[in-house]
């Protein structure tokens, strides 16, 4: 069978261990991943986790931060990222950047609001925003998971191109129904959600089954 993998664009928002949370999730499903870190991001990863992610070792960089929790332990998870291809943020001549180039769709996250600018206009200023707008242009699935707040009207208009243009936003906003206990819990909610709205099975977050009460932690 051909490589057909999803697209994981990392912006320079904080939320970076999203990011991580949704990209162990997709591996965990066997799904095939290109990655894009924006070269803003990597200041993120830098200032969130101490990991310097290097295109000439982002194989060992990867596995590092992957390995990490979302309180910064490291090697909380195991993880096997044969399944990823990594394009670097600056190259317009990558794989992604060609609606010729077979791929499931695409993920945002975390999305920053100059990420969904650039992308709501149309601005292919880096691979980022280029695979995505090619992502719109061929019909296939994106994700954006915006991380802002509060929202200015100027991102919200953005918010709504993209919505009407196809792309399904998923803020990053975190549930307690689910019973969270540790910071963890919470991020793999919102990751869970993101996967959620690409079709990809997980089991990140317990889910809602009509009964009250069922997420409270009491002691005794």
């Amino acid at each position: 069978m051909p490589r057909t993998p999803w697209i994981v664009g990392v912006s320079g928002a904080s939320g970076t261990p999203y990011a991580a949370a949704v990209l162990r999730a997709l591996l965990d499903a066997g799904e095939s991943v290109d990655l894009v870190v924006s070269r803003a991001s990597r200041l993120t990863l830098l200032d969130e986790t101490g990991i310097s992610f290097r295109d000439a070792h982002w194989q060992a960089d990867l596995r590092e931060w992957l390995s990490r929790g979302a309180d910064g332990k490291p090697d909380t998870f195991a993880v096997d990222i044969d399944a990823v291809r990594h394009w670097s943020a600056g190259d317009l001549a990558a794989g992604p950047s060609s609606g010729s180039y077979p791929t499931k769709g695409m993920l945002i996250v975390p999305a920053s609001t100059a990420s969904v600018a650039g992308v709501a206009l149309g601005l292919s200023k880096d691979l980022l925003q280029r695979a995505a707008s090619v992502t719109l242009k061929e019909d296939r699935k994106l994700i954006v998971a915006v991380r802002e707040t509060p929202l200015n009207g100027q991102t919200l208009r953005h918010l709504v191109t993209l919505d009407d243009a196809g792309a399904t936003v998923v803020p990053a906003s975190p549930a307690f129904y689910a019973g969270a206990t540790h910071i963890q819990d919470l991020v793999d909610f919102v990751a869970g959600r993101v996967l959620d709205a690409a079709g990809v099975p997980h089991g990140l977050y317990r889910r809602w089954q009509g009964e009250l009460g069922g997420g409270a932690h009491r002691d005794g």
